[in-house]
């Protein structure tokens, strides 16, 4: 597959404004289904990138700390149209998040208590199966070109399946492809500790510091702070702020970090929006602005640092070899997420038709998968209201 060719920088940043806008209105599913919504737009449609390449984004963003699918985003802003293209990418998936979390929060506060989005998610969820599942196998074909790369799936898959540490199962996998690809002894894997190491052992000595009060500069700084050392996925982020935000600091209660969370999770666009919420109500509109900057801004710093690296990995034996090892574990870590999101999407005979219909969709025709999204939610709200 080729690339497209590349417009002028006004047309590239207006192209990307349109796909990350449109992304972070109906991207829902977390990160694995935003990465299959890119990987359709960006590789099959669009072809601005290559399988290949669109892969190495997916496995740089799992070795940085930070949001995944947001990172990549940002990466494929960046190779798109450079430095604005980075910010153009980064923040239009972003916004539209945050204002729909915004609203939920004033919402939240004005009433009292979540709006009913049970009926939008039994639509949804099937939905997203059907497109993460797509993108994997059309991942799984430029990634798994060989036996020994099948193995190594396998392995990331039961290491991922028993419950091994996400991170984990990527430098497991990274350090197995090098032993088994066998690079030439005197190349050097020096290039690889920026990507992955650096980033966490910077980040991770500035959360010691314990912030006092709910003001605007000490949100920002927690928020920040958790930003430049998160590692995982939104489970992962409810022991960081239950911690932060209940536990040390009494800003929030229990209860109003579950719907936090919750609502992070059931709106479109990145997870990591929670911090939106938790912000609103912590210090108002004010509060969701400054904690919203300060969970993403690292990840722009992140990839900032990491990408402009990237081609020189790819030369590199060894460290070409880490990242093809990472690569595999990433699609192996969708893989098992998607089982398990499976079972609990998949729950009577009209969501398995809308997963099977959503599939020939995908298969079959060339429509796009975000108006694909919406039938289903349409579909959920219906049968919802019907019930």
């Amino acid at each position: 597959m080729q690339r497209a060719t590349t417009p002028s920088p006004r047309h590239a940043l207006t192209d990307l404004a349109r796909l990350f806008l449109r992304l972070g209105s109906t991207a829902f599913g977390g990160p694995a289904a935003h990465i299959a919504m890119m990987e359709d737009e960006v590789v099959t449609r669009r072809r601005w990138l290559t399988r290949e390449e669109f892969l190495d984004l997916v496995g740089a963003t799992h070795l940085i700390p930070g949001p995944n699918s947001t990172e990549l985003a940002i990466h494929i802003g960046f190779l798109r149209a450079g430095w604005a293209g980075l910010l153009v990418a980064g923040c239009c998936f972003i916004l539209p998040a945050a204002l729909i979390v915004g609203g939920l929060a004033w919402a939240y506060v004005r009433f009292g208590a979540l709006p009913q989005l049970g009926g939008l998610l039994y639509g949804v969820k099937p939905v997203v199966i059907a497109i993460v599942a797509q993108a994997l196998w059309r991942l799984g074909r430029s990634a798994l070109t060989s036996r020994t790369r099948e193995g190594l799936a396998i392995v990331a898959v039961a290491m991922a399946m028993f419950g091994i540490n996400e991170f984990a199962v990527l430098a497991i996998v990274g350090l197995l492809a090098v032993l088994v690809l066998r690079p030439p002894p005197t190349a050097s894997m020096a290039v690889v500790a920026p990507v992955g190491l650096w980033p966490a052992a910077v980040a991770s000595g500035g959360m010691a510091a314990a912030t006092t009060g709910a003001g605007l500069w000490p949100l920002f700084w927690f928020f920040a702070k958790v930003g430049s050392v998160l590692f995982g996925s939104g489970y992962v982020l409810l022991a960081f702020l239950r911690s932060g935000l209940v536990v040390d600091r009494a800003w929030l209660t229990e209860a109003q970090l579950l719907d936090a969370i919750a609502i992070g999770q059931v709106t479109p666009g990145p997870v990591f929006t929670t911090a939106t919420f938790v912000g609103y109500l912590v210090a108002g509109g004010a509060g969701a602005v400054v904690a919203t900057v300060g969970i993403f801004v690292p990840a722009f710093f992140f990839v900032a640092v990491s990408g402009p690296l990237l081609p020189r990995i790819r030369r590199s034996r060894v460290a070409g070899a880490v990242l093809d090892g990472v690569n595999v574990a990433s699609l192996a870590l969708m893989a098992v997420v998607t089982i398990q999101l499976a079972g609990a999407a998949l729950v009577d005979p009209l969501t398995v038709a809308l997963a099977l219909t959503s599939a020939g969709l995908l298969a079959g025709t060339r429509l796009n998968s975000a108006w694909i999204v919406v039938g289903g939610a349409l579909i959920g709200v219906g049968a919802s209201a019907l019930a």
